[in-house]
This record gives structure tokens, sequence and C-alpha cells, in this order.
């Protein structure tokens, strides 16, 4: 590849958030002995709302780390955000053992999260959520939940489309809700 060419790959590709949620010492006893290795699991957005996850393992760390990076940028999913900063409605994920449950927040609120979930709401771009973990807090678990319920994740829009409504009509009990809540 020429050297112009690859100066503008790496403009067109925008600015991503890596994190890494954990690395594990894994061993596989063969005839010989043990083999380690080291399994690596990262978080990767660009802090819009598009996150990806990816679980890799090889000899070294930092190998390791570079294949998870490759395989969360290549499973990115994208997930409608309200006012760019937090979510659009309470949802629930499960995955195995492992259960969170995600809810909007306030403006100035902050995330409001255990490690592994902080590290993709950070990824995503949300800026103001409350999660819980419930369950296994095995991070795996732990991620895997969080992107099954991002995966329900719908804006007003795209439910007022279904349902042949006015996104007005489907967003006009949230503002009641909320002073109502507030009210108690």
């Amino acid at each position: 590849m020429a050297r112009g060419q690859q100066a503008e790959n790496e403009r067109d590709e925008p600015e991503m958030v890596e994190r890494l949620v954990g690395i594990n010492r894994v061993a596989k006893t063969t005839k010989g002995g043990r083999n380690m290795a080291f399994a690596a699991l990262m978080v990767v957005g660009d802090g819009k709302g598009r996150v990806g996850q990816g679980h890799a393992k090889a000899r070294e760390v930092p190998e390791a780390i570079k294949k998870a990076t490759e395989k969360a940028k290549r499973n990115m999913v994208r997930v409608p955000l309200r006012e760019g900063r937090t979510l659009h409605h309470d949802v629930k994920g499960r995955h195995g053992a492992g259960r969170v449950l995600m809810r909007s927040a306030p403006q100035g609120t902050g995330i409001i999260a255990g490690g592994p979930m902080r590290a993709v709401f950070e990824a995503l771009g949300v800026q103001d959520v409350v999660a819980k973990a419930i369950g296994s807090n095995n991070p795996y678990s732990m991620v895997n939940a969080t992107f099954a319920a991002l995966k329900e994740m719908q804006s007003p829009r795209h439910v007022a489309g279904r349902r042949n409504q006015k996104v007005s009509d489907v967003v006009a009990g949230r503002g009641e809700k909320e002073i109502a809540g507030s009210e108690e």
C-alpha cells in the first residue's frame, strides 16, 4: 500500500474509544505439559452510538488485546441514544446467569454502573445512565447481557413508524411519567 493511501485510510476511520475489560491467563494441558496463553475481552466504540465487543486468545498479552480489538470493530452495533447522552427507555438484558437493568437518567447524573458495564457505556458515548448488574459478576456475562439489552433499545421514531403513529404520540407519556415520579 502506498504511503498516501495509508494516510487516507487512517483519516476515514473515526477515532475509536477502546476499553480493556479483562485479561485472563488460560492453560491448555497437553502431553508435553501446560501451554499458557492469555484471553482478552475488549469493548470498542466511537462515542456516538456505535459499540462492539471482542474476545480473543493469544500467547502474549498485546497480541491478545490486538486480536480482541479487531473482533470488536467487526462486531459493532448501532444503539439509538436520546439527545446523544442517555438511553431512550429502561431496558433489561440477560446472558447466562448475568442480568442487567439499565435506566435512562436526567442530565448531570453521570454513569452509575459497575466496571464492565461502565466500559461499554463509555465506549458507546452515554453520559447519563443508571445501571445495575444482578446475578453473575463475571465480566463476560455482564458485557454480553449489556449488549443483549442494548440490542433491544428502540428509538421513538422506529416505534412510531412500526405503529403508523407520529413520534409525538409515542413520546407523549414520557414527560408526564418523569414529572409524576419527581413529585413522590
